[in-house]
């Protein structure tokens, strides 16, 4: 068996950081048995549906590296729902049903007040074949329920919680097809991960009561259902997400100079019993996936927390990592000075800049004058090819007796017109000799 995940978007907004979890762990898994991850669009809805979306979630899914091995469109597969659809109504799984949405409301409402839960009355299943030709000639076009088993519990073992158990009899039998023959997500999810051969579905844990309804709809086709696992949802740093958290995507990371990486490192551990750490590769994430590793508890997803990993990481990413994005002329030793003081690689910017000049040093006492006076001097004299801060700190020494703080502080500061930053050994060479005996001697 070839392990086979999809991601199923609805191109009808933009990735949100819910929606790039269940992508991502979708990913892994695949990846991690070296199986097959579908992108498959959910674009049932064709009011909502647009282009512009579905562009927008490959751009962030290539931005993110979770590069899908197949692509689906629903909206591509409709004749093959036709044909499904019309199997389960010769078996008499699916019926019409008249009622509008205020009828329907209306009947909600009424069980409310009685304390009894909103289970829709099959009274649809009631009605005599001249009842419904009476209303389709009145001009009342049905939308179609998928008749339930309510015979028989709902049971399976869930990869994250364990087993579950669901009453048919106490669930509405769900509408698959609206009046105007557009489809609901549940009927087409069902066949395209048979017709997909999809083996594991990852999605939260807001989808436990689809999947009992959809695993009947797996048995009425006689087929086999995936694995699911229902992780649990993300909350905020204060408990329940919000809005804002909730909405945040590759736009708004990418605007704040996060890393793809970061963002899935910290998505790949959170709501696991592994520890949120930085990794250099993507290929580090997926090595130990284990649904036994994710709990039941919500999953804190800290901007915070992300921005300290995103630190982090960019501490650990090579040259070639990020090379693309570097101030023109910065190289690869130009990058490994400076990673260690930056939090985005667009700070990398603002130290080439440095690097190159000019700075504004903040004006010294007359006694650091003469103290960067004779250092303009010695700095003339030392071997550039080789190390020239410790050559030029260790004359300078000995050559005025100061050391540590009152030493280094006010060469810093000429040099770079900060009291801090990348390590002046790495630094220095990068300035290069002429810039550094201009800027002492300009102090």
């Amino acid at each position: 068996m070839t392990v086979t995940t999809r991601f199923a978007p609805s191109p009808t907004g933009r990735l949100h950081v819910g929606n790039i979890r269940a992508a991502l762990h979708n990913w892994m898994h695949a990846r991690h048995h070296g199986g097959r991850f579908l992108l498959r669009l959910d674009d049932t809805d064709a009011e909502r549906s647009t282009e512009a979306f579905a562009g927008s979630i490959r751009e962030d899914l290539a931005w993110l590296g979770l590069t899908p091995d197949e692509e689906a469109r629903q909206s591509d597969r409709g004749a093959l729902y036709e044909a499904r659809f019309a199997e389960l109504r010769a078996a008499g799984r699916v019926y019409p049903a008249y009622e509008t949405a205020q009828e329907l409301d209306l009947k909600r409402k009424v069980l409310a007040g009685r304390g009894l839960p909103p289970v829709y009355d099959r009274a649809a299943l009631a009605l005599a074949d001249a009842d419904r030709a009476a209303l389709e000639a009145a001009g009342t076009r049905p939308h179609w329920r998928f008749r339930l088993d309510h015979d028989t519990p709902i049971v399976w073992h869930d990869l994250i919680r364990g087993d579950q158990k669901l009453d048919p009899a106490l669930l509405s039998d769900p509408v698959v097809r609206r009046a105007d023959g557009s489809w609901l997500y549940m009927l087409p999810s069902v066949i395209d991960d048979i017709d997909m051969a999809v083996t594991h579905v990852v999605r939260g844990e807001d989808h436990v009561t689809n999947t009992g309804l959809q695993l009947q709809m797996f048995e009425a086709f006689g087929a086999a259902p995936p694995a699911f696992a229902h992780e649990a949802l993300l909350t905020g740093s204060e408990g329940k997400l919000s809005k804002r958290l909730g909405s945040l995507g590759c736009d708004a990371f990418r605007e704040e100079g996060i890393e793809p990486l970061a963002l899935l490192a910290l998505l790949a551990r959170i709501g696991t019993s592994d520890p949120v750490e930085p990794v250099a590769a993507i290929e580090a994430l997926f090595h130990a996936f284990d649904f036994s590793r994710f709990g039941r508890a919500p999953a804190r997803f800290d901007m915070d927390e992300l921005k300290a990993l995103n630190t982090r990481i960019l501490h650990l990413l090579h040259y070639d990592d990020v090379a693309a994005r570097l101030p023109a002329g910065m190289d690869a030793e130009g990058w490994h000075a400076i990673r260690q003081n930056i939090a985005t690689v667009a700070e990398a910017a603002d130290w080439w800049a440095v690097v190159e000049g000019p700075v504004a040093a903040p004006p010294p006492t007359d006694e650091d004058r003469a103290f960067l006076r004779t250092a303009a001097t010695l700095a003339a004299g030392i071997d550039w090819a080789a190390d020239p801060w410790p050559a030029l700190a260790t004359l300078l020494k000995d050559e005025t007796g100061r050391k540590g703080k009152a030493l280094f502080l006010p060469l810093r500061r000429a040099l770079t017109g900060r009291d801090h930053g990348p390590d002046m050994a790495a630094l220095l060479p990068l300035i290069g000799r002429d810039r550094a005996i201009a800027r002492l001697g300009a102090a």
